[in-house]
């Protein structure tokens, strides 16, 4: 296992399922909440770090809004995803797709939409330039909204596609709010040759996954681990090779399974379907992206072959162009190279 570990920090990863408010880090939170004189529910990092430790989604949903409402300015955003990359660069992650939920920040401060994006791409240009690093942005809405604020999300979306936003997605608690309540949305997205990667399938069930896919005709599927409930589904996952995207520390944390050896995980990957590992909301479930493949290879067994093959798929699922992803392949191929693994 030493040597496996030592396999698994140092080789190349990319993420597809990870959030960018969502990975602010207890520290940065104080920097921004003193910038701006917001008092939080701790006065200093010791405090903040017990108030960050996960008790429950209305737990987790109070300090991702509280992040949020932290972000007032450009140069908040581009603070917060410099220091995301930094930390992606750390774990050797060359390549992230990462979620992003400008109308937060819009409706809580007025911060501008444009502005975010602007901010993010500075942030992207320097981490390409320091680090060598890249990211692509999944613009999201959250589902609580109402159906027209959707729509708005939509056309920000649309504006700057092929401008630092690479897909629009949807996120938010899944039951009661249907992909279907944003069909005009997506309808419009679709049109405008946007792809669509939203979450499904964790706090709801397999009919959540059908809709994704029959809404918005999703190119993979934030989460999807509950398709194990509908052998017709996974069927049609494992003919179609839809990309899970699948966060396991974030499964076990929000009680969608109890435990990590119940997490149907295993089950995936021996019906043949398309699966990636990822980390979610990095802080706030005490984890990351290494951290998921150290913890799944402890659990499950994995052997250096498995964890390539995460690799592999996480650039074959990825949005970037064929160069690129030919060139991460590459990556992982000097890298077994210099573990004698390859000739």
């Amino acid at each position: 296992m030493d040597s496996l570990t030592d396999f698994i920090t140092r080789m190349p990863k990319v993420e597809l399922h990870v959030h960018l408010e969502g990975s602010v880090q207890p520290s940065t939170l104080l920097k921004l909440a003193e910038r701006h004189h917001i008092n939080l529910p701790a006065r200093d990092l010791p405090g903040l770090r017990e108030w960050y430790r996960f008790r429950d989604f209305d737990h987790f949903i109070e300090i991702y809004m509280t992040i949020s409402s932290c972000l007032r300015t450009a140069e908040d955003i581009e603070l917060i995803a410099r220091e995301f990359l930094a930390g992606q660069a750390a774990q050797n992650i060359l390549h992230s797709e990462v979620t992003f939920t400008p109308y937060n920040q819009f409706l809580s401060s007025g911060l501008g939409f444009h502005e975010q994006i602007d901010a993010v791409n500075r942030a992207r240009a320097w981490a390409e330039e320091r680090y060598g690093v890249s990211m692509g942005i999944i613009m999201d809405i959250p589902r609580m909204i109402p159906p027209e604020e959707g729509l708005l999300i939509a056309h920000w979306a649309i504006e700057r596609h092929g401008d630092g936003i690479t897909a629009f997605g949807l996120g938010g608690p899944e039951v009661g709010n249907p992909p279907e309540k944003f069909q005009e949305a997506f309808d419009l997205i679709r049109q405008n040759g946007v792809p669509c990667i939203l979450h499904a399938g964790e706090t709801d069930g397999p009919e959540s996954i059908w809709k994704a896919i029959k809404t918005a005709d999703t190119r993979r599927i934030g989460h999807g681990v509950r398709a194990v409930e509908d052998p017709e589904l996974v069927e049609y996952l494992k003919d179609k090779q839809i990309p899970l995207e699948v966060c396991p520390t974030s499964n076990i944390c929000l009680k969608v399974y109890p435990a990590l050896e119940e997490h149907p995980l295993p089950r995936l990957l021996a019906a043949g379907l398309f699966v990636t590992i990822n980390s979610d909301d990095p802080p706030m479930f005490n984890t990351t992206l290494t951290n998921e493949f150290l913890t799944g290879a402890k659990a499950f067994g994995w052997n250096r072959d498995q964890v390539k093959v995460f690799y592999h798929n996480a650039v074959a699922a990825s949005l970037l162009p064929a160069p690129q992803k030919q060139s991460l392949q590459l990556k992982m191929n000097s890298f077994e190279k210099e573990w004698g693994l390859v000739q």
